[in-house]
């Protein structure tokens, strides 16, 4: 109170009492103000901020998809019902015929695969007992080599194996199986219910007998054959020295010209790894321990139900209908592209069909998959799709024979090069000449689209180490004549002026675990020839994870300096939640006067959240991850209008190395921020990221610590 302590006439206490309290009103009323003052800045900094983020994406910051299956996405079905998966009852123009529901029913999955199986035209026309007894005796030889000390070590002892069973491929072929099998059980290579799904002909008994047939089962196939039995066998064997005298039509021009940006923009959609389920049975165990789990027969290890399967899918289960379509329906909201504008293409890099075991796979299932989700793009996406195959996209599954095999054993798999040749025409996204392509060159075209762009895919199958056709011919990295067609191709297009993206499924470097080594080393030094000049992109999906690869000057030799990075490899992240990720998809701007990326958007949805809400009232949430230059663009100091290419990816591995938190956000987003995800803090794991991405071969990625390749499971490397 103002004069304390000061005696005053009792009028004047009474006047300064009236100043004192005037005083103390206007000085809350100021303060009023203030605040008031202070709580309109920061709302109009949050509205400012909010129109920053929505500035800063193409589209809605999220989607809630409607509870309701979207019926409209098939003419009709034989049962739609909203408490079990939809069954829709789909026509093939094709093939022109309606797949039937136990194909498809998850109350009627099949235990044998029908199809037709091939072996090798045997060598003399035996009698089944003649060769039975020729079975009989190479059975009892590679038994005495098994359990015998004549032949020491487990490589040696395997390849004589070999060498003593190619007699019986190419004498009595149609015995193999059966006696592989036999083997299998007996020497405990694996449990006996494997040792059947491994070697049982309708699987890939009659593959494995292909393979005996024709290959150098005593030099290096055999090694490959080995290895791929079991890595107590016999090592993975080292990269083949790479002749490249007349590899190509010409050699790199001395002084290649980069295209220049043209300023203008559009907006390309990059979907993978869809893995659609129809037999997902909602409610079922969504927890097992083995197999694909949401499954009527699959129980968890206790036989009591621990996880009752969600309408939209599980983190060990595979993409059901729902969760599928509201991916699809999402996309639209959330890249800008729902209100009558459309992409300039979608870029689809493969895997279409779920991870049934072979028992329950066939032509006619993988047939479903393929018109039941180019249906759906089709209904759904605006634009162009560009289409590839993964190795589930065959059956059996991973399965591409090379055209060299004799007869019939050559074109094993034509039936499925026609389908979706077929089905792409069909659609309007190749023209008839690409689909003659992709009919000859295994599922592979080139075609140059409405902006100029020439897109060459191909099967990556002929390099994926579980196609045991590969292990026929090794020394030869190039023995399905893919890796010619691509030559060609870029050749032309390197003589036309013109600019190219890749497009595959299998990546080809990361770890190295994925390929075998040399077409791996073959494909890079194509890039590497081609680059930056031609090929402006690579693109894989694969791993389901979301990853990215750069591929450097004079086959990798050095790539610590960005000065030799030449192109990147963009690995999409996938739709199927499938193992312990999140389902996802990305978007890129791309310039169409030298096609590169200037940005990058990701969108995912939260498979752990789909238990917490009511399905009958909302769908799944996706919604904006990250932006690619907004995440890397500032901790590698990279210019805000250059674009996202080699040299970006390679600044942001040298900021990678002396940050780690950047290494722990590409940890992240490599699951699509799944809580199923290993932290990535060590010294060890950061200096393996950075090599993964550096590493765009078999060679190079076998070269980097591993153990730390994958988000689906804990970490097993050291440090």
């Amino acid at each position: 109170m103002p004069f304390e302590g000061v005696q005053l006439p009792e009028d004047r206490v009474e006047f300064v009492l009236r100043v004192e309290r005037v005083l103390i009103a206007i000085m809350l009323a100021f303060s009023v103000l203030a605040l008031a003052a202070f709580a309109l800045t920061q709302s109009s900094a949050q509205i400012s901020g909010q129109a920053s983020l929505q500035a800063s994406i193409p589209g809605s910051s999220s989607f809630v998809a409607p509870p309701a299956f979207p019926t409209s996405a098939f003419p009709t079905y034989y049962r739609a019902e909203p408490t079990q998966e939809p069954q829709p009852a789909l026509y093939d123009p094709v093939l022109k015929k309606t797949y039937p529901l136990n194909l498809t029913d998850p109350n009627t999955i099949p235990s044998n695969d029908p199809d037709p199986v091939y072996y090798p035209t045997p060598l003399a026309n035996l009698s089944s007992s003649e060769a039975d007894t020729i079975i009989d005796d190479i059975v009892s030889q590679i038994s005495e080599i098994i359990e015998g000390d004549s032949i020491t070590g487990n490589c040696s002892k395997c390849v004589a194996s070999l060498e003593i069973a190619k007699n019986a491929a190419l004498l009595a072929p149609s015995k193999v199986p059966e006696a592989m099998v036999s083997l299998c059980q007996t020497y405990k290579l694996h449990s006996n219910t494997t040792c059947e799904q491994d070697f049982e002909a309708s699987t890939f008994g009659a593959i494995w007998t292909q393979v005996l047939a024709f290959a150098d089962v005593g030099g290096l196939d055999g090694q490959y054959i080995c290895n791929s039995l079991s890595t107590t066998f016999c090592p993975a064997p080292a990269t083949s020295p790479l002749n490249t005298t007349g590899l190509f039509p010409k050699p790199k021009p001395a002084n290649v010209s980069i295209p220049q940006p043209s300023g203008k923009r559009v907006k390309v959609l990059h979907l993978s790894d869809f893995h659609l389920d129809p037999r997902y049975s909602i409610g079922s165990e969504g927890n097992c321990s083995s197999s694909l789990c949401c499954r009527t027969n699959v129980k968890s290890t206790s036989g009591q139900l621990l996880l009752p399967a969600s309408y939209y899918g599980e983190y060990n289960c595979d993409s059901p209908y729902d969760l599928g379509l509201a991916a699809l329906e999402a996309v639209g909201p959330l890249t800008g592209t729902g209100n009558g504008s459309s992409f300039g293409w979608v870029t689809y890099t493969g895997d279409l069909v779920s991870h049934d075991p072979q028992t329950q796979l066939s032509r006619a299932y993988t047939e479903y998959a393929e018109d039941s989700i180019y249906t759906m793009f089709k209904e759904y996406l605006r634009g162009p799709v560009f289409p590839v195959l993964g190795n589930h996209d065959s059956n059996p599954e991973a399965i591409d024979s090379p055209h060299k095999l004799p007869g019939p054993l050559g074109q094993q798999q034509s039936w499925n090069y026609d389908h979706v040749a077929g089905l792409w025409q069909h659609d309007g996204w190749i023209d008839a000449a690409a689909a003659q392509q992709a009919r000859t060159h295994y599922g592979a075209y080139s075609i140059k689209n409405q902006f100029g762009l020439r897109i060459i895919t191909f099967n990556t199958d002929f390099w994926y180490r579980s196609n045991f056709l590969n292990f026929i011919n090794t020394t030869d990295p190039d023995n399905s004549g893919m890796f010619s067609f691509m030559i060609n191709e870029l050749q032309a297009a390197e003589d036309a002026g013109e600019q190219v993206w890749i497009q595959g499924h299998v990546l080809s470097g990361w770890d190295g675990s994925n390929p075998i080594p040399n077409p791996s080393n073959l494909f890079y030094q194509i890039v590497d020839r081609y680059s930056p000049h031609v090929i402006r992109n690579v693109f894989f999906g694969h791993t389901h994870e979301d990853q990215v690869m750069v591929y450097y000057a004079n086959n990798g030799t050095t790539r610590n300096s960005s000065s030799s990075a030449l192109v990147s490899g963009w690995i999409g992240p996938s739709v199927t939640p499938l193992t312990n990720l999140n389902s996802g998809f990305r978007m890129y701007e791309v310039d169409t006067g030298n096609f590169d990326i200037y940005e990058a958007y990701t969108w995912y949805a939260d498979v752990n959240s789909f238990h917490d809400f009511n399905n009958s009232v909302t769908g799944p949430t996706y919604k904006f991850e990250y932006s690619t230059r907004e995440a890397y663009g500032s901790p590698s100091d990279w210019p805000v209008d250059a674009p996202l290419n080699a040299t970006f990816w390679h600044g942001v591995t040298e900021a990678m190395q002396t940050n780690r938190s950047l290494v722990e956000l590409f940890n992240t987003y490599q699951g699509k921020s799944s809580v199923k995800s290993p932290n990535c803090t060590s010294d060890a794991c950061a200096a393996a990221k950075v090599c993964y991405i550096r590493s765009g071969s078999v060679p190079l990625g076998r070269q980097c610590p591993q153990g730390f390749s994958s988000v689906q499971s804990p970490y097993t490397g050291t440090g």
